[in-house]
């Protein structure tokens, strides 16, 4: 399987490090913003070929797959041109940042039938597969999901504390994780109120949201985000259930005394990323629909939207 890789940026070094655990994976091409970036992350990774243009990767006739991790406000256009060039395509978190271009991308990929899978890591990591594995069985049932989302972002800087060259957003981006997961663990979204903050007056985005949801079993999930955080950082879930209560960060699960739940068997690695994928190969090998296709995701976008209106 060849690989393209473009935006070499914090998440994009997290995908190339979890590919290389993968058998029969070949990574083929880079592409970032600037050439120098490019051809740097190219070198790290022994990978031969680095540009600024991802549609020279979707020329070459060795890419059979390209992972996206680009701003944002690209992922939309860039995932129907990989689709249109005949190649797989994995699209970061979040499809998009509109309706209209979540549902462009679908349709193209419903017109192609090409595999396009969008980076929900949340329904890989360990800590949420266990989860539902035991809603699924019929052990636990959600009555109540707590989410916070917390990072301190005052600056325009991604994940390293390197300067960004893209603004991010806590609804279109940070939400997007928790309002997929929610419906992943408790079914469909059928009423979602939100509130914002103050608009940073230089980055010109809300610091602070709070969102309320509730899906078709009737559980609830309260979400509240912040760029204004200053520690403890990271997304930090509670699920309260019927039977049991489960914090998960991350990869790593406790319950609700803070006793560690051992998660290694839930699957092949401990690494959501990772997970993710070997999801995306899999997928493309078996000729089937991935889990985070475009299709099964699509209907967070719809909520994301709502919730947008309502701002």
């Amino acid at each position: 399987m060849r690989i393209a890789l473009a935006g070499a940026g914090a998440f994009g070094e997290k995908h190339l490090d979890a590919l290389q655990r993968i058998d029969g994976v070949e990574i083929v091409s880079i592409i970032s913003r600037t050439a120098g970036q490019a051809a740097a992350v190219a070198k790290k990774y022994g990978v031969g070929h680095s540009s600024t243009e991802l549609n020279y990767a979707l020329d070459r006739d060795d890419v059979d797959a390209v992972i996206l991790c680009t701003p944002t406000q690209l992922h939309a256009a860039q995932a129907i041109a990989c689709m249109a060039a005949g190649k797989h395509v994995q699209v970061e978190i979040p499809l998009a940042d509109s309706w209209a271009d979540s549902q462009a991308v679908w349709k193209k990929q419903q017109q192609t039938g090409l595999v396009c899978m969008v980076g929900h890591t949340r329904r890989f990591n360990p800590s949420h597969q266990y989860v539902h594995n035991r809603i699924t069985a019929g052990e636990f049932r959600i009555q109540q999901l707590d989410v916070q989302t917390y990072f301190f972002r005052r600056k325009n800087m991604n994940a390293k504390g390197e300067p960004r060259s893209w603004t991010d957003h806590l609804l279109w981006h940070h939400a997007a994780h928790t309002v997929d997961l929610f419906a992943y663990q408790a079914g469909t979204i059928v009423k979602a109120n939100a509130l914002q903050g103050p608009k940073h007056a230089e980055l010109g985005i809300a610091m602070d949201m709070s969102i309320q949801l509730q899906s078709e079993s009737g559980a609830i999930c309260t979400l509240s985000l912040s760029f204004n955080n200053d520690g403890p950082l990271g997304t930090f879930f509670r699920y309260i259930g019927d039977t049991a209560t489960y914090i998960a960060r991350y990869d790593d699960l406790v319950n609700g005394r803070e006793e560690p739940i051992d998660v290694s068997g839930v699957d092949v690695s401990m690494n959501g990323i990772e997970l993710q994928d070997r999801e995306f190969i899999a997928a493309i090998r078996d000729r089937r629909e991935p889990n985070a296709s475009v299709a099964q995701v699509l209907d967070c976008y719809r909520v994301l939207h709502e919730l947008e209106g309502q701002l």
